[in-house]
């Protein structure tokens, strides 16, 4: 028999892997303000970064949507600004290594990226607030690029609830929908990581576009709230969307949920951001683990995830979004972007065909994103943009 993981390797060079989530640009932020001559990405950075050139070649990466994510506690004029900062950096990276990567805005530029045997390079805003509660703003994303928007971070916005934050909306306001209208009519993906479930479900009931959760896994397998319940897995054929698993181990492995919840208090205590990855906070992070080691997250705490959601959701129906450079701790196996190839002999080890691997790495996401372009077409013929304000709908 071949070896499972070069087989996985064949598999990986013929149906890539769409990532649906990676945090490289606010690493670069965070790390280097942007200086691209620092953090090189053409060579190995694997002191700083789970992302490289290198290592994306090595991990079957064909397709990578970058997050232009910016932190909650930015809002207002100051969210909008630094999630243009964020985009500006993606179009750099892409400007300096055009051999490598190729920027895409449709499911026909992520094929022929493949045909040349580049990176497509998308684009998803991760959170709300980087609207500004201005669908004027949404649309101006989607010009320069933009193909999703994660309803919420990790906090709520005016018109949704986050699912790590104390219900206010109950799940999405009259704004918050016709925030789904928009995103419809423009063929921008609803993505509902991060969001409450009553969110979930209010933007299945309301959009005619498949929706994606660009970077969750079951509720089921691993009991956090930023994973996704069976019943929204179960409606996913109905909508047409894709759910892409994570490998965050907080929200893979039950004992690390604990265990991580201890970590971000410590974080905290010593004045830093729980999500910050700089070198000083890494620090931070290793001196407590030292004291309390951490329970390990491995391939097949993910492949669990995966077994769970393609049985309640379907094959057609999940994807991939490992959540690369967002997060201080990656499972055993999956420590950086090099790491697809194991999951993918782990899954053909269960049993998995590769027709059902190609689906999850790369057909699935290439299809969800060309459904929301024919959805757009077809209610751009019948409405133009929406000018309803958050006061109009909501009230002041």
């Amino acid at each position: 028999m071949t070896d499972p993981l070069a087989r996985a390797r064949e598999l990986l060079a013929a149906h890539p892997v769409v990532d649906g989530h990676n945090d490289l640009p606010w690493a670069l932020r965070e790390q280097v303000r942007y200086d691209l001559d620092r953090r090189d990405i053409a060579a190995d950075q694997s002191a700083h970064l789970h992302t490289d050139l290198p290592r994306l070649r090595a991990g079957g990466v064909g397709a990578q949507f970058w997050s232009v994510y910016v932190r909650t506690g930015m809002s207002g004029d100051d969210a909008v600004s630094a999630t243009l900062e964020q985009i500006d950096v993606v179009r750099r990276l892409v400007d300096r290594h055009p051999d490598q990567l190729r920027a895409a805005l449709t499911a026909d530029d992520m094929e022929a990226a493949r045909a040349e045997g580049r990176i497509a390079c998308l684009m998803g805003a991760e959170g709300g607030h980087s609207i500004n509660c201005s669908l004027a703003t949404l649309r101006a994303l989607h010009r320069l690029g933009v193909r999703y928007l994660t309803l919420t971070h990790n906090d709520n916005v005016p018109w949704a609830d986050s699912a790590t934050d104390e219900p206010a909306a109950g799940g999405l306001t009259r704004f918050g929908e016709e925030v789904v209208r928009e995103m419809n009519r423009l063929g921008m993906l609803v993505d509902l990581s991060h969001v409450a479930a009553t969110t979930m479900r209010d933007a299945l009931r309301v959009g005619e576009a498949p929706v994606i959760f660009s970077h969750s896994s079951a509720r089921a397998v691993c009991d956090h709230p930023r994973n996704i319940p069976d019943d929204v897995l179960a409606a996913l054929p109905a909508n047409g969307g894709v759910a892409m698993a994570t490998f965050v181990p907080k929200f893979v492995l039950p004992a690390a949920v604990a265990w991580t919840k201890a970590a971000d208090e410590n974080m905290r205590a010593h004045g830093l951001h729980h999500l910050d990855t700089t070198p000083a906070a890494m620090a931070v992070h290793r001196a407590f683990e030292e004291r309390n080691p951490r329970p390990l997250a491995t391939v097949e705490t993910v492949a669990d995830h995966l077994d769970h959601m393609r049985e309640v959701a379907g094959i057609d129906h999940i994807g991939l979004g490992g959540d690369y450079d967002g997060t201080a701790f990656t499972p055993e196996g999956l420590a950086d972007v090099s790491g697809y190839p194991n999951l993918v002999a782990e899954l053909l080890r269960r049993g998995w065909s590769e027709t059902d691997l190609a689906k999850l790495t790369w057909r699935n996401a290439v299809r969800v994103l060309r459904d929301a372009e024919a959805v757009s077409r077809e209610l751009s013929a019948r409405r133009g943009p929406s000018i309803a304000t958050i006061d109009e709908l909501d009230g002041a």
